[in-house]
């Protein structure tokens, strides 16, 4: 989730519908942390490879899962978890009529009962950021050659990253981590996210 991610849609234009209908909800509810427009063109174009099951963490009031059905092919199913009671019925809201979609409540680890997944998106929990919050294991839950995708990171500018002026030890864990291979995609000047594929073998 993304710090003033809702506001950053102000001068956006030509939005999905469902995405639309997200950030409406998101307003109404003043929900300040919807995935930005960058994050989303990226989730966006990611669901169009998935063959059978999307995956995310951090549902908040349903932008980011907008852009990911909205990109996804007929047939795709798509899961998030939402930790908020109230979020996951507000988000739940949002995706009404639409049967290929199931909003979770619950931990993080809630996204484990299903996959393995072609696409996760850990932007709720799952991405080793929070200290005990813990990392989920892309050799389990990817399918191989499967993509995790997490967000939130400000684009390193040196090697190693870091972050609070100490290494960014999440950002390494995925950059490094056995099951992936990693690549930090810069989506603005202030904003990064990382992609990784399970590797095949």
């Amino acid at each position: 989730m993304s710090i003033a991610g809702t506001d950053a849609y102000a001068t956006e234009v030509h939005l999905p519908p469902l995405v639309e209908r997200a950030l409406a909800m998101a307003r109404a509810h003043g929900f300040p942390h919807s995935c930005r427009p960058e994050q989303g063109r990226l989730l966006h174009a990611l669901a169009g490879g998935a063959e059978r099951l999307i995956g995310e963490t951090g549902t908040g009031c349903g932008v980011g899962l907008a852009w990911l059905a909205e990109g996804a092919r007929p047939g795709v199913r798509l899961v998030s978890v939402e930790r908020d009671e109230e979020r996951a019925r507000l988000a739940a809201e949002v995706f009404a009529g639409r049967p290929e979609v199931e909003i979770l409540h619950g931990d993080w680890r809630r996204i484990e009962e299903h996959g393995p997944y072609d696409l996760l998106v850990l932007d709720g929990g799952g991405a080793a950021k929070g200290g005990a919050d813990g990392a989920a294991d892309p050799a389990r839950l990817l399918v191989p050659g499967g993509r995790v995708v997490v967000d939130d990171f400000t684009p390193a500018t040196a090697w190693p990253p870091r972050y609070g002026g100490e290494v960014d030890r999440p950002r390494m864990l995925w950059l490094r981590h056995p099951a992936l291979d990693t690549v930090e995609l810069p989506l603005a000047g202030d904003l990064a996210a990382l992609v990784g594929v399970r590797r095949r073998d």
